[in-house]
């Protein structure tokens, strides 16, 4: 019966996308311009939003709103937001859907069923990955030149960054104590600080959390972690008011980073190597 209900729920869907009017474009060699893009995550927010007219964009996430995880919550303001259901989607009549690589599987999938195959951004795993997909996302909505002017921002941010004397020793705590892996994004934007990323010294050569053992050992010049910016305590901080780390951050070893600077690529990288390298000279001028 479950499965029934889902052939005739995609049914339904596949005879309202196929009312949907046809657009002719009167220039093919122009770049195809959509009008009403539907973003599923919150790093396909992000980008939608820099890249895209205000008028392109139909709707994005709830997050794109909160500027403790994002980087255009101002952008967002006003914008109507989706909760990622395949109907919901449909009765926006998409002609762009864009989506994340792990996030709302089962939209993903019906969507692709029902002849609206969304693009799909996966987790860039270097700086050029970055770059990449800054401009499949320009691409994408119709305006390449602005995702060549946000890649050039980015290059010119990094530029600027001056970095630390020495490389110092560095170990990331998220929430949860997660830390940040060799071969990742984040273990790059560490390396383009000039630092060093010591979590497979301790034992940590893929994404997990870090024991508090492990991490009062690292010998870090500088643990990370995410500035609370709320002031409301959480569980998934709670490690990071452990006495250990407190006394590291009495000492001046501890730096808080604002977790939106974290969470998605973007241009926004350029500002959390430089605040990363900012820590370091202050360590080791």
């Amino acid at each position: 019966m479950r499965a029934l209900r889902r052939l005739g729920a995609a049914a339904g869907l596949a005879a309202a996308f196929a009312a949907f009017p046809v657009v002719a474009r009167e220039n093919p060699a122009a770049p195809v311009r959509p009008m009403r893009i539907v973003s599923l995550n919150l790093c396909a927010d992000e980008l939608v939003l820099r890249l895209a007219d205000r008028a392109q964009v139909a709707a994005v996430t709830a997050f794109a709103g909160d500027s403790r995880g994002s980087t255009v919550a101002a952008e967002a303001a006003g914008v109507p937001v989706t909760r990622g259901l395949a109907e919901e989607i449909v009765a926006l009549k998409p002609d762009l859907v864009v989506a994340g690589a792990f996030t709302t599987r089962t939209t993903v999938g019906l969507l692709q069923r029902i002849g609206i195959p969304p693009l799909e951004l996966g987790v860039p795993a270097d700086l050029d990955g970055v770059r990449a997909q800054i401009r499949q996302v320009a691409a994408a909505v119709g305006h390449p030149d602005r995702g060549e002017a946000m890649v050039a921002a980015l290059d010119a941010g990094l530029a600027r960054v001056v970095p630390a004397a020495r490389s110092l020793r560095v170990l990331v705590l998220r929430p949860n104590a997660f830390t940040v892996s060799p071969g990742t994004l984040g273990d790059a934007i560490i390396r383009a600080a000039g630092l060093v990323n010591v979590a497979a010294a301790i034992g940590r050569d893929r994404t997990g959390s870090v024991p508090l053992e492990a991490a009062a050992l690292a010998d870090a010049d500088l643990v990370v972690v995410d500035a609370n910016e709320t002031g409301t305590p959480s569980l998934a901080d709670a490690l990071l008011h452990h006495p250990i780390l407190e006394r590291l951050r009495g000492q001046g070893h501890m730096v808080a980073i604002p977790n939106r600077l974290w969470t998605c690529p973007g241009p926004q990288i350029a500002e959390l190597v430089a605040r990363l390298a900012a820590a370091a000279r202050e360590r080791a001028p």
